[in-house]
Order: C-alpha cells, then structure tokens, then sequence
C-alpha cells in the first residue's frame, strides 16, 4: 500500500455546468465523467479523474495546509462578500463595514503561518482546522459561490487509503 497522502485538486466553473440539467454528469457511471471538467458529486471521487488533473500531491499535513490557504489567497479577490463555506461552517470573507469598491479595498491578507500575526483571524482557523483534518487522514473541501455565477471548489482528497471509498485506486498509479 502506498504511503498515506492527498491530492489536491480545483475548480472554477460556470454555474450552469455544475447543475448542467440534473447531475448525472459528475458521477462515475456516466460516460462524461471522466473528461467532464467539473467537480464530482462525492468528494472522493476526484480518484477516479484522471491524473492531469491533480493540482498537487501532499504527504505532510502542513504542506497540504499551505497549499489550502495559498488557495484561498489566490482566489481571494473572488471571496470577498461571499459567505466563506468549508466544511460546515459558514463565515463572512469580509465584514460588512470592511466591504469596500474595488478600487478601495485593502490588499488581500497574505497567507503566515501559525505562528504569525495574521491580518485576517480566519487564515490562522483555516490553517490549522486543515492541519487537524489531513493529520486524521480525512479530505477537507471548500465550496463558494462566486461573482458571476460561478462556483470554487478547493479540495484535498486522502488517497491510499480514502476513508470514505477505499476501493478508490490512486490515480497516480
């Protein structure tokens, strides 16, 4: 068996394909799945897309938490004003007194590690909760509804074994 770790993988899509009429098209039975560029149902089944699609591979917790926060850093631009959704928990990006016009928002808070004093508390939250979860071997995905009907899927999928579909092969096999 190979060494336990996860893959992370993205996507930014249009609205419209994610809900593409019914869901069909994000499952394993269905002929499109394998080349469909959307984010499956189930969070495991990201395995079972082919391997171009890895954005990463991470064998230490903290490597897989730095790649997570740097995602949410990247991306960030597209979160401000959007309800910040991982895992259960629901959390304002912004402030509704800190929304500002674009061309008078602050620069987005650059990623620190824990031991830092970061601009933004929930950086710090989310970098440690993402710690905690890969450390258990667990998946750990963010989904947010963005600007112009889209939707950000950010995800770091346990592979060898997955908890939740341990038939699931590693793709990079």
């Amino acid at each position: 068996m190979a060494r336990p770790h996860h893959h992370a993988y993205v996507w930014l899509g249009h609205g419209d394909v994610l809900v593409k009429p019914g869901d069909a098209h994000r499952r394993p039975g269905h002929p499109e799945f394998r080349s469909a560029q959307v984010t499956p149902l189930e969070c495991a089944d990201w395995l079972l897309k082919p391997a171009s699609r890895i954005e990463g591979t991470f064998y230490e917790p903290g490597e897989g938490a730095r790649w997570y926060v740097g995602q949410l850093e990247k991306y960030g631009e597209l979160l401000v004003g959007s309800p910040l959704y991982v895992g259960s928990s629901a959390v304002e990006a912004r402030e509704p007194s800190e929304r500002r016009e674009p061309s008078e928002r602050r620069e987005w808070p650059k990623w620190c590690e824990p031991s830092e004093r970061c601009e933004w508390p929930e950086w710090r939250r989310q970098y440690g909760e993402t710690v905690r979860v890969l450390a258990a071997g667990e998946d750990r995905v963010g989904g947010w509804w963005v600007s112009g009907d889209r939707f950000l899927s950010l995800n770091l999928i346990a592979c060898s074994p997955n908890r939740v579909r341990p038939e699931h092969r590693c793709p990079l096999r």
